[in-house]
């Protein structure tokens, strides 16, 4: 059947901090422009003070803007990474496809898995400060006897709000509240841009597959963005928990009929399953769908949605992907 896939594996989320030094460029004084790309990879302005977070799961006190951290949270550390601030440790067993070069290198230390910290090396580490969120949040409790923890998770029913705020947090915590607002106020003009796009796209369906099973997402839900901000209108009405989505048949995908197909491909995100998602839909059912026919079924990037999910650098990346695959009709 016809397909078309985008993939944004190959850079680590090139548009948004290339927009990031456009951005600090233009508002900067006169003979500054051409400093601005370091500025923005500058190091943390130092703190005069304590900084206090509030987070997920309370307050945490930070001594200043901390120059060790270890993060269990990809939305986060993306963020991190675009505002020019080294992570010193990370989940080495679940990095995703774009933290490649985090999970290879001698320099960054394995704190663990995103369920199961190493405790004992966070300890001897004693880093200024730990970052958790969504499947590493639960570990809370027990990091934060070790060093100061905060918990970045996102509310998926408000993604992008929590994503924001999550991301001017982040800026406020190292110093860079001017380049986090940046990323912020890129990402709500890369959202008006596309949802202008959609208007006249027609309806869509997210689903994602799985060893050999398929699950539709809707709006208001883990994948919701599409819908709730970007404007597709939901082809179906689909009841569903925020983090489990709804179990269907591909009967079910012909009976909806959507005008464009999502689908995300768990098994490929994380390096299971003996089937790719393009072997699982390729049927005689789903060849008898709208999307199929006009080439509008999209393998999205699996990382990107299903591993990073959250975060304004990860949500800037599926605005950009969704709008290329619009551009491209």
């Amino acid at each position: 059947m016809s397909t078309a896939r985008t993939s944004l594996r190959a850079a680590r989320f090139t548009v948004p901090a290339a927009a990031l030094a456009l951005a600090l460029a233009a508002c900067a004084p006169s003979g500054a422009a051409d400093d601005a790309g370091d500025d923005a990879a500058a190091a943390p302005a130092a703190s005069a003070g304590p900084i206090t977070v509030e987070h997920a799961q309370g307050t945490t006190e930070l001594e200043g803007v901390p120059a060790t951290v270890f993060s269990f949270d990809w939305g986060a550390t993306s963020v991190i990474d675009a505002l020019g601030v080294e992570v010193q440790g990370v989940p080495k067993q679940n990095a995703p496809t774009l933290f490649a070069d985090l999970a290879s290198s001698d320099s960054v230390i394995d704190v663990g898995t995103l369920f199961e910290p190493d405790y004992e090396t966070i300890a001897a580490q004693a880093p200024d400060l730990v970052i958790v969120g969504g499947r590493s949040s639960a570990t809370l409790p027990e990091l934060k006897k070790i060093a100061p923890t905060v918990d970045l998770s996102n509310d998926w029913t408000d993604n992008v709000e929590s994503s924001k705020a999550n991301a001017l947090t982040i800026g406020r915590i190292f110093g860079k509240e001017a380049e986090a607002q940046k990323l912020v106020d890129t990402l709500d003009a890369s959202i008006a841009d596309v949802k202008a796009k959609a208007a006249d796209a027609g309806t869509a369906l997210i689903v994602l597959t799985s060893g050999g099973e398929v699950t539709a997402y809707g709006a208001g839900g883990r994948f919701g963005f599409l819908h709730d901000s970007l404007g597709f209108a939901p082809a179906a009405d689909i009841s569903e928990e925020a983090q489990h989505g709804q179990a269907i048949s591909f009967e079910f995908i012909l009976e909806t009929d959507p005008d464009w197909l999502f689908v995300i491909d768990r098994d490929s995100a994380t390096g299971q399953g003996a089937k790719t998602a393009e072997q699982v839909l390729d049927n005689e059912i789903i060849a008898k769908t709208k999307a199929a026919a006009n080439n509008q079924i999209v393998y999205v990037d699996p990382t990107t949605w299903y591993i990073m999910g959250g975060g304004v650098v990860a949500l800037q990346s599926i605005a950009d992907e969704v709008g290329a695959v619009l551009d491209a009709r």
